[in-house]
């Protein structure tokens, strides 16, 4: 029998070829009455119907009809009699391409709690909440090539393999081939990592920033997008082990420039998400109406979750300085009657994320950038500011979220940099490659990174970050 050619879900149900044969081949969502069956192919979060005439065809075969099951079916495209859907398939031929036990099928047509679906992550992916997270990540992470290809960026592979730990943070997870039964060991008893795969301590990267940085000094614009590492043991529903980041970095440019480009590019992927994804917002919006209903009422959102993206897109993000960021926590009502968990007393505070949230939800009621940090709060390659107590970082604060971007103009000037890599024990000699481009032709230059999970979880409007990638990798979680 030779192969009819397909038609997608997503194609039949906007098509008006009544009359005409079609195959469509997808995974069965529902049978009822022992005629209809509800079929989904993952190209859109709708499902088209199939009418069986259960008086002509194969008792057995219509058994095999559960939750889960495969089928292809070739039948008549006609106008639906039901409500919801324009078309639906008259089924003339019913063929199992693979049977599901509904038995044993995890995912019944019922509702399914989100932490009992992170247990079965491998096949999350065939419920609507997940087909719409999944699309809108993969129209985010589209855009995002999309909007740096368009304004000439170099996308940059920087290594995932690093011997640098770029943030000094130190909770990096080591790369190794030695025995862990029995390492080689120098003469004064410690591990000899000489004779590791690599010839010293390597880890997983932490971020591409300080390799962007060497690519932006000879392509004047490049950026990076891929995985990063952290081993810290935070579980939260804010972080992650594995997640992917995005790192422009941009030669000739100041702290306004880098502002400037972080807010259009958000406001870019958010609006290419608003015009490409209409159906799974639509979805993502009813799913989190339906979930703050058991919340009280001033835990609930303030806008939808349509409404909250376009709120981001029409209202320039307000812009301040760290210091009249902590005037305002330090007289505002919660800080007063000692509601948040951490209080802001004095200048210097590194900001929580509750800080964060009141500043965008409460305060400005809009996206918020504070820039001008403590230099001790902060990395040792952010330019210093003349006071010599701040430095040019900049946060971007997201309702819901708290940071999304975080960023600094770089410090360029050689002599700077290693005073300040001394203070902070960072071996100049390990990063002498860093520092050469200090050396020969140095430039102002500034660069962010966007957490794409974090962005994620935004559009979504999903509560928990290992919600929003694919197989979430946490402290004891490394499932599939």
């Amino acid at each position: 029998m030779e192969s009819v050619k397909r038609i997608k879900v997503k194609d039949l149900l906007q098509s008006t070829a009544y009359g005409s044969e079609v195959t469509v081949k997808g995974w069965v969502r529902t049978f009822r009455n022992n005629q209809f069956i509800a079929i989904n192919d993952g190209s859109t979060i709708n499902n088209i119907q199939a009418v069986v005439d259960f008086s002509t065809t194969d008792e057995a075969l219509l058994k095999r009809l559960t939750t889960g099951a495969a089928v292809s079916i070739t039948g008549e495209l006609i106008e639906s009699q039901g409500k919801g859907q324009k078309v639906e398939v008259k089924v003339k031929h019913l063929e199992i391409l693979g049977d599901s036990d509904g038995e044993k099928f995890p995912l019944q047509p019922k509702k399914h709690s989100l932490e009992f679906l992170r247990e079965i992550a491998h096949l999350r992916f065939r419920t609507n909440t997940f087909n719409a997270v999944f699309k809108v990540r993969h129209a985010l992470a589209y855009s995002i090539h999309k909007f740096f290809n368009d304004k000439g960026f170099v996308y940059l592979h920087t290594p995932i393999i690093t011997a640098s730990d770029a943030e000094g943070a130190g909770e990096m997870f080591r790369v190794t081939t030695l025995d862990f039964n029995n390492p080689p060991r120098t003469e004064t008893g410690e591990v000899d990592f000489k004779q590791d795969f690599f010839g010293k301590t390597t880890n997983l990267t932490v971020s591409g920033q300080l390799e962007a940085e060497l690519a932006a000094m000879a392509f004047g614009e490049v950026y990076t997008f891929g995985p990063t590492f952290r081993a810290e043991n935070s579980n939260t529903t804010r972080h992650l082990a594995e997640f992917w980041m995005i790192e422009p970095e941009v030669a000739f440019a100041d702290l306004t420039d880098n502002m400037n480009l972080a807010e259009e590019l958000l406001k870019y992927v958010i609006k290419h998400t608003i015009d490409t994804c209409a159906d799974e917002l639509e979805f993502l919006k009813n799913r989190l109406l339906e979930e703050e209903k058991t919340k009280p009422q001033d835990e609930r959102s303030e806008l939808d979750l349509i409404a909250k993206l376009n709120f981001c897109l029409s209202n320039d993000f307000e812009r301040l300085t760290y210091t009249e960021a902590i005037e305002i926590l330090r007289n505002s009502n919660p800080n007063k009657k000692k509601k948040f968990k951490y209080l802001i007393d004095k200048w210097g505070a590194d900001l929580q994320s509750e800080h964060e949230r009141y500043l965008v939800e409460k305060h400005f009621k809009k996206p918020v950038i504070l820039v001008d940090y403590p230099k001790e709060i902060k990395a040792f390659y952010m330019r210093q500011n003349e006071d010599g107590t701040t430095v040019r970082a900049m946060d971007i604060l997201f309702p819901g979220i708290g940071e999304i971007i975080g960023g600094s103009q770089r410090e360029e000037r050689l002599e700077y940099l290693e005073k300040r890599m001394g203070e902070m024990h960072i071996p100049a000699d390990e990063l002498y490659w860093y520092l050469d481009t200090r050396k020969f032709g140095t430039a102002p230059h500034a660069g962010f990174g966007l957490g794409f999970e974090r962005l994620v979880l935004f559009v979504t409007g999903m509560t928990n970050i290992r919600d929003v990638i694919p197989f979430p990798r946490a402290p004891k979680t490394a499932e599939f």
